[in-house]
């Protein structure tokens, strides 16, 4: 399949999970077990073959971005736990070239975290022109976890009188405005929201309990986190409504079915590459003749 026809097959597939205006933005208007024509038996193969093709011409895609060092294009994955955001990142950026993607990771922040505003840590990890990143987590968390558990809030040092009725609302626009700050400055950013449901979550749960291999993939506080199920959709729902816009869109990504979450992922970032008219840079006539002198050197030895 050439680049092209790749190309235009990530625009179809990634279409129907793309969200760029929130306002009307339902979660329960994307099912979590939805494959759209695909059924596991049948084009399970299929898939992954489109996702193999898929990863060569990402590559080749980052490797242009790379070389024309204008853009950086920031990718973020959020989810509630065993959604399976390690293995998309896994498998979709698996033919990038390491010296142009960073992946980081946020866990809880640091003593030295909660000393400076909600962005900072995240702001110190953006990706130079000509990268991709990759934040596993990110300063959404503060609008999700924090919001479900008011005790991190507090834990934050704000000022009592910073901290009202519409801290959420002030939040959402913060965010709204440093991602059309990064925008502006040629850092595109891409965000996906991995949408499993809480039944395939338990039979993941379960499965890492009872694999030996797979142990020390659980905590505890997985199983207690399901507890609050229900406000982690409101807040993901809303956090999507809020924050979803033309320039930083959501792709909501089913991923009851992993092969297909990492199809849909993979051609989210094909589709956006491609759309930033990349290509290698030209070289002036200065450099065509510092080329042919230096080839002439090197055949004369």
């Amino acid at each position: 399949m050439k680049t092209k026809k790749i190309i235009k097959t990530a625009r179809e597939l990634a279409k129907p999970f793309r969200v760029s205006k929130g306002k009307n933005f339902r979660l329960k208007d994307i099912d979590p077990d939805d494959t759209l024509e695909f059924t596991e038996k049948a084009d399970k193969p299929r898939a992954k073959e489109t996702l193999a093709m898929g990863v060569t011409a990402l590559a080749e895609l980052q490797d242009k971005l790379y070389a024309q060092d204008k853009w950086a294009v920031l990718l973020i994955f959020q989810a509630m736990d065993a959604a399976g955001k390690d293995g998309a990142i896994k498998h979709v950026m698996s033919g990038v070239n390491p010296q142009g993607c960073q992946v980081y990771s946020f866990k809880s922040p640091s003593a030295e975290d909660l000393d400076h505003d909600y962005l900072w840590r995240c702001m110190k990890h953006l990706p130079n022109r000509g990268h991709i990143g990759i934040f596993n987590r990110s300063y959404y968390e503060q609008v999700l976890v924090v919001r479900v558990h008011p005790d991190f809030l507090a834990k934050q040092k704000l000022p009592p009188k910073l901290v009202g009725k519409k801290i959420w609302e002030h939040r959402f626009e913060d965010i709204r405005n440093f991602e059309q700050y990064l925008a502006r400055n040629s850092i595109v950013v891409r965000k996906f929201f991995l949408h499993i449901s809480k039944k395939e979550q338990k039979q993941r749960f379960l499965d890492r309990i009872d694999d030996p291999l797979k142990n020390w993939k659980f905590s505890s506080n997985d199983a207690n986190e399901r507890d609050f199920w229900d406000d982690y959709m409101e807040a993901y729902e809303e956090m999507i409504q809020e924050t979803a816009t033309k320039d930083a869109p959501w792709y909501v990504v089913p991923a009851d079915n992993k092969w297909f979450t990492r199809v849909v992922v993979a051609a989210a970032v094909i589709e956006t590459l491609a759309s930033l008219d990349l290509a290698y840079p030209k070289v002036d006539e200065g450099k065509l003749k510092e080329l042919a002198a230096a080839k002439k050197k090197l055949l004369s030895k």
